[in-house]
């Protein structure tokens, strides 16, 4: 299947103050308005395209900071280079307002996808589309709604519902609850689900009725409602045409030191179109490709994990420096050693599986890098983060252990090759030049796994723990071990920095524990982050009623 790519739509909602037709208003013929925006198919297309776009924007391709906030300051990575601004000093990081205010940028975010629904599905009724037609953009619109709403309730709790087009000013909103906001997502990905195509009927990238029925699972789980929860991941686990890659696939399949949790992160194979079955939403980039995002020339437009989570080897003090840097090797690419792995990431949480668990193998979470550096005496070594030489720290900013998917060894773009003898890379790579799992089904397994421990039926919790465990040669846990902490860790292992983490501790109200256990680092974490506050200039421009602030802010 062809992909689907996203142009930034030229398409506003503009909407038009007068107080009488007259003859001077006009009547737009060759430029768009607010009155012939939304009339074809076309149309509405491009809107909805847009809400692709800044959904992109959001958590993968804004700047070099803002999509991390997603990883940072949770349990699974801590700051290389501190800095307020990164949650290094969490009292300057969350704030109502001032600094880099994060808070607002996610905020605003999502409420512009929000807006964006609501104008879709407010012009549908007066459109040419056909019902069919109507129909699809009218799911589509309620899917990038409930997707907004959900994590906007999951970082501040209960906020504003606003759920139709807003074409006057309004400063009069009051914040709903979060079961108010969780049940009109409910409503939506219900809509959703019975009417968006099937996985297999949608260009590579496009939402469906799979990836709604796995959104609208873990919506009922926060909701509390478990059962609902079950029913809805076994829509997709039992009934979509999806299934858990068990076998090797893909570009690189004949790589024998891979396997096939490595496979599914290697340059290509995120889509269906590779076989892969178990990527249910997957965010597309494409480098150096109009609407794509990435390229090759430059680090904005990028997602910049392999920037963040690989380390800054160049800052070894070990003279000479065993290691050239950057390489598009297993030693991390143009890492710069911001994000690094927690000592309960990298080590802990592998303690029972260390040697069996494919995705503990070195292909898959680095710790043995080969020395690429001709000139050092250890050129061609294997120099491990459990026993580095005398002149190496770990963990420290220049060297520690990392996950691979961050980057893609050997994949980088050739534009960006500085010197293909010994893959020396330009200072402008940076990004992860593949396509990103949003939704992925081994995780709509660990949904229903909290759904039934919910439920306690711990045995069918552990079948599907299992079910992911097994694919990764991992042991069995038992329904006896079976615990919110267990799976917690079992997200970790399996998605790792590939989760939005800060979303699910919060969905969970579990951000505050998980850190002060797991991630001494961040001592001056407080119950109160367990939700952001409401931004402040929110709070002053809605001067016609009161938005509450959250406890502690």
């Amino acid at each position: 299947m062809k992909k689907i790519t996203i142009i930034t739509a030229l398409f506003i909602s503009i909407s038009v103050f007068s107080c009488k037709k007259g003859y001077l208003d006009e009547t737009p013929k060759d430029f768009l308005s607010s009155s012939n925006a939304y009339i074809t198919n076309a149309d509405f297309t491009i809107a909805i395209n847009d809400m692709y776009r800044v959904t992109r924007t959001e958590f993968y391709t804004r700047d070099e900071n803002y999509p991390f906030d997603y990883l940072y300051g949770c349990d699974i990575v801590y700051d290389g280079q501190p800095d307020p601004a990164r949650h290094t000093n969490m009292a300057a990081a969350y704030v109502p307002s001032g600094g880099r205010n994060i808070p607002l940028t996610h905020w605003s975010a999502f409420y512009k996808i929000i807006s964006e629904a609501n104008v879709i599905i407010n012009r549908i009724s007066t459109s040419e589309m056909t019902e069919e037609q109507k129909k699809l953009a009218t799911a589509k619109a309620s899917f990038f709604r409930a997707f907004s709403y959900r994590s906007l309730a999951y970082l501040y709790g209960g906020v504003p519902l606003a759920l139709e087009e807003i074409s006057v000013p309004k400063t009069d909103y009051v914040r709903a609850t979060k079961e108010e906001v969780y049940a009109q997502c409910i409503e939506d990905l219900k809509y959703a689900v019975a009417n968006l195509a099937p996985i297999n009927a949608v260009l590579d990238g496009e939402i469906n009725s799979a990836a709604a029925a796995h959104l609208l699972a873990e919506v009922y789980l926060a909701a509390g409602e478990y059962q609902n929860a079950v029913d809805a991941a076994t829509s997709v686990i039992g009934k979509e045409p999806v299934s858990l890659m068990r076998n090797r696939f893909g570009t690189k399949s004949t790589v024998a030191t891979g396997n096939v949790y490595w496979d599914l992160f290697q340059p290509g194979n995120q889509n269906r179109k590779s076989g892969n079955m178990e990527g249910l939403w997957v965010i597309q980039l494409e480098t150096d490709v109009p609407g794509g995002s990435a390229v090759s020339t430059g680090q904005a437009g990028n997602y910049l994990l392999e920037r963040h989570h690989a380390p800054y080897l160049a800052q070894i003090t070990k003279i000479p420096n065993p290691f050239l840097h950057p390489v598009s090797d297993l030693t991390g690419g143009r890492g710069i050693g911001w994000a690094i792995s927690t000592d309960y990431f990298s080590n802990v949480i592998w303690q029972s599986d260390f040697n069996n668990d494919i995705r503990n193998a070195n292909i898959n979470f680095v710790r043995d890098f080969k020395a690429t550096n001709p000139a050092s005496p250890l050129y061609n070594t294997i120099i491990s983060t459990a026993n580095p030489p005398s002149g190496i720290t770990t963990p420290s900013r220049p060297f520690y252990a990392f996950q691979a998917k961050s980057t893609t060894p050997g994949g980088h773009p050739l534009n960006l090759i500085a010197n293909p003898a010994n893959g020396l890379l330009k200072a402008t790579a940076g990004g992860t030049y593949l396509d990103q799992y949003m939704f992925r089904l081994a995780e709509t397994y660990l949904i229903r796994a909290e759904a039934y421990m919910g439920l306690n039926q711990n045995a069918l919790a552990a079948a599907d723990i299992n079910a992911v465990r097994s694919r990764s040669n991992a042991s069995d846990v038992s329904a006896a071990n079976v615990n919110i902490d267990y799976i917690l860790d079992e997200r970790m292992r399996e998605l790792g920095v590939e989760e939005k983490r800060r979303l699910t501790l919060m969905r969970l109200g579990l951000w505050y524990d998980r850190v002060k256990k797991h991630n001494p680092y961040y001592s001056d974490a407080l119950p109160k982050y367990n939700l952001w506050p409401i931004p402040a200039d929110e709070i002053e421009r809605n001067n016609t009623a009161v938005l509450t602030q959250n406890p502690g802010y």
